[in-house]
């Protein structure tokens, strides 16, 4: 274990609250461990931590608590620009254990955030990827990779194919996110 893993796991404990854990099992169900630590704690600890790179993002996603594989997908979404290849290496290898809605919306909106523009072809190969996969947190990633390309009207005849091709999908959370991406493509964000 690092001496950074054990610095951030000191601050995760000394910043966690029973009323925040508890807020967390209550609106992020899952089985990571949850320490009970608010969101601008994370961004903070994302913005001290950077300079750890992708050998830290990687040990923390192994961590495996909520907060951790959070600050781990807070810090890719920071540093992705420096190797994209392998931004896009740890996308897939964590997408193979999301837990939960909180940590697959991270990883689809703030993982790749500064590579969107200049790998979208690779971000699409993954959404397609994860469309027709059997674990449905795939199937929901699929979606929010798209996201952010919900702004770009050329792009949404591919999305709305993504769309299509999850919309009787019986999971809970994929349902969501259907409703989620059609409301973005609606507005013509």
């Amino acid at each position: 274990m690092s001496v950074q893993l054990k610095q951030i796991q000191a601050i995760l404990k000394a910043k966690a609250t029973p009323e925040t854990k508890a807020s967390h099992e209550k609106f992020v169900p899952g089985k990571e461990k949850i320490y009970g630590v608010k969101m601008p704690v994370l961004n903070e600890l994302a913005q001290l931590f950077k300079a750890g790179g992708f050998e830290l993002v990687e040990e923390l996603w192994k961590a495996g608590s909520l907060e951790e594989k959070t600050l781990a997908v807070k810090i890719l979404g920071k540093i992705a620009k420096k190797d994209p290849e392998r931004s896009l290496k740890l996308t897939q290898l964590f997408a193979q254990h999301i837990g939960n809605w909180a940590v697959c919306d991270a990883m689809g909106m703030q993982g790749l955030k500064p590579i969107l523009k200049t790998h979208q072809k690779e971000i699409f190969e993954l959404a397609w990827k994860y469309n027709s996969s059997k674990d449905f947190w795939q199937r929901r990633l699929s979606l929010v990779l798209a996201e952010w390309y919900t702004r770009i009207k050329e792009l949404h005849p591919e999305i709305k194919r993504l769309v299509a091709n999850l919309e009787n999908d019986d999971e809970y959370y994929v349902k969501k996110a259907v409703v989620w991406i059609k409301r973005n493509l609606a507005k013509g964000k």
